[in-house]
């Protein structure tokens, strides 16, 4: 079969197949292995979700033929040694997402959103009993995904089983009472860092769960920051130098007062 009638997603798994041929492949191609791709696989996840922030579409289409290459290269691998090849994913996730659509794909029928999540989760906890997996509401959350999104993760798990403030008045409180620990530790006569460090990490823990109740995203909250911040100061910088100064020979106070005007003029 000429490259002509082949199907595009053929045409890619022989593409990947001769990258990584031992004789006329890529070097760099030949000697990747699964681990060595994954902080690859990571950048393009970002770069896909980097996109669709940008709502820049045709970059879009690109940086997801970019994450679908690293899906293919991940298949070769497992295809070379023996574990599994691009179909055994496909099937796989095909039977998967038949299975735990009972109300789209077969006759069972649920009340609300609520129930269909709560069969979601069934399923998922059906999947690690079958597997002999750690069978905590908390299991199977990717260990390697952000900070923040991973404590959105493990805050939305725990709320779906009750665990949960069902107002956001004493959520706020917490973040305050963490805040305050927070400080207690940092006016020690003796500072201990460690302490610091935990204390922190509680207070972020609890803004995440202020994040969650007021149906924010923390990940994509801080991201938005990161953005506004870097636009910002990218724009004092260049105040700064049509006024003929470097930003090191300005003063706190001076930075702040261009740091306001640009703000002001945002508005």
């Amino acid at each position: 079969m000429s490259n002509k009638q082949q199907a595009p997603i053929e045409q890619l798994i022989e593409i990947m197949a001769t990258l990584r041929d031992p004789n006329q492949g890529c070097p760099w191609d030949r000697k990747q292995t699964f681990a060595s791709i994954v902080p690859h696989t990571i950048e393009e996840a970002y770069e896909v979700a980097d996109a669709i922030e940008q709502q820049d579409w045709n970059d879009v289409r690109e940086e997801l033929g970019d994450l679908l290459f690293q899906i293919i290269f991940y298949s070769q691998m497992g295809k070379e040694q023996g574990l599994f090849d691009f179909n055994d994913v496909v099937n796989g996730l095909n039977e998967k997402l038949t299975r735990r659509h009972p109300h789209v794909f077969g006759e069972t029928d649920f009340a609300d959103d609520a129930a269909i999540n709560a069969n979601w989760e069934a399923e998922k906890a059906k999947e690690r009993d079958a597997k002999g997996l750690d069978s905590s509401l908390l299991a199977n959350i990717p260990l390697a995904l952000p900070a923040l999104s991973r404590a959105d993760k493990i805050q939305k798990r725990c709320a779906k089983h009750g665990f949960d403030w069902d107002s956001v008045g004493p959520v706020v409180d917490k973040v305050k009472e963490e805040l305050d620990e927070v400080m207690d530790e940092v006016i020690q006569v003796s500072v201990d860092h460690s302490k610091v460090e935990e204390e922190m990490g509680d207070l972020l823990f609890s803004v995440v769960n202020l994040s969650r109740h007021l149906q924010v995203k923390p990940e994509q909250a801080l991201q938005r920051a990161n953005k506004k911040f870097e636009r910002r100061f990218r724009e004092v910088e260049k105040n700064v130098l049509e006024q003929g100064r470097h930003i090191d020979e300005c003063s706190l106070e001076m930075l702040d007062a261009e740091w306001d005007k640009v703000k002001e003029r945002e508005r």
